[in-house]
């Protein structure tokens, strides 16, 4: 039986756009202790594939990390399916603010060590005892407390573009590294002011709420459902908006639109714009800000170099990049000083 793709992001692009349903954009995940992660990987990928889902998910003994699309007229079979498994039964969907055909083109189920990498050794740590979870009502609340500290968990380039207003924005990478960068800032604040905590969706800060409480923080609080599920309620219960600019997301559609401000800035000529790209160079696939006129200038290339090589015959671009590899080195340009972070 066939448990991977065999079509290509150009072939299912096309079935997606000849069908055009209507498709529903979603996110979830759920910390729990997975005993054969590639049994269960399979079995997901035998019924999803069956009824349409496509997206990127993450499955190990820690959990499911399930970035994902699929038709609407098929998402009652789907949570049924979920609702059938133990520990996702009744699991809390983030659905998207925004929804595209082709949003993802393909489905990957991959087993990984962790369903977040946090670089972390230490077996005493138990992810399951978190922070206390606020919606929305109650983290606008407590943002306004003179002793709590906003804390942005996400990367760089995610914070560069939105971000709550007063929020601490670690100048970091990756998920591990805003962990020792964040610890050591505060240490001498563990017991007297609050850490709210808040990401994409909500699984950094499941993580991250349950180490610094391993780490001796006594008041520790996550957004729920993350930046997504609070415009949600924000919306629908005419709540006050504290997110300015807009929510980066891993699909196809990179962003969602949160508030009307536009925070960020082109990494090449300064004016105010927040949509990434990646370099259009397949050495470098640099992501970072372009707006238009310069995306037309340097056709969608980050530099100079990158135009002139992007120019030049496939075969000989194929040569120059023989046995280079990209890394998350490619996030480390185009840093943003228009929030407060940790230098």
């Amino acid at each position: 039986m066939q448990l991977y793709n065999k079509l290509s992001a150009d072939e299912r692009s096309k079935i997606l756009e000849s069908t055009n349903l209507k498709r529903i954009t979603l996110s979830f995940y759920q910390y729990a202790k997975i005993t054969d992660p590639k049994k269960f990987r399979d079995s997901l990928f035998i019924f999803w594939d069956s009824i349409g889902v496509l997206g990127r998910i993450y499955v190990a003994n820690e959990g499911i990390n399930a970035q994902l699309s699929l038709p609407e007229e098929n998402i009652k079979k789907f949570t049924k399916h979920l609702n059938s498994i133990s520990f996702l039964k009744n699991i809390r969907l983030n659905i998207a603010l925004k929804h595209e055909i082709k949003s993802f083109l393909k489905l990957k189920i991959k087993v990984k060590n962790k369903i977040l990498a946090d670089g972390l050794n230490d077996k005493t740590f138990d992810v399951t005892k978190k922070g206390i979870h606020l919606n929305a009502a109650d983290f606008n609340k407590l943002m306004k407390k003179k002793d709590s500290i906003i804390l942005d968990m996400r990367n760089h380039y995610e914070s560069e573009i939105g971000h709550f207003k007063n929020a601490i924005c670690p100048n970091v990478d990756t998920f591990r590294d805003s962990l020792d960068v964040i610890e050591d800032k505060l240490k001498d604040h563990k017991e007297d002011r609050n850490l709210l905590m808040y990401c994409t969706g909500g699984i950094r800060c499941e993580k991250a709420s349950a180490y610094f409480k391993h780490k001796g923080f006594k008041n520790v609080y996550q957004l729920e459902g993350g930046i997504i599920e609070y415009v949600r309620q924000t919306r629908d219960q005419d709540l006050k908006n504290n997110f300015i600019g807009k929510n980066f997301v891993f699909d196809n559609r990179r962003v969602e639109k949160v508030s009307e401000e536009i925070i960020a800035k082109c990494h090449q000529c300064g004016i105010p714009f927040d949509i990434h790209t990646n370099c259009a160079n397949d050495a470098c696939h640099l992501l970072f800000i372009q707006c238009d006129k310069c995306k037309k200038k340097l056709n969608n290339c980050c530099s100079n170099k990158c135009y002139e090589i992007n120019q030049m015959p496939y075969v000989l671009q194929k040569q120059l990049r023989k046995g280079q590899k990209n890394s998350n080195d490619i996030f480390k340009k185009g840093r943003t000083n228009n929030v407060t972070i940790f230098k």
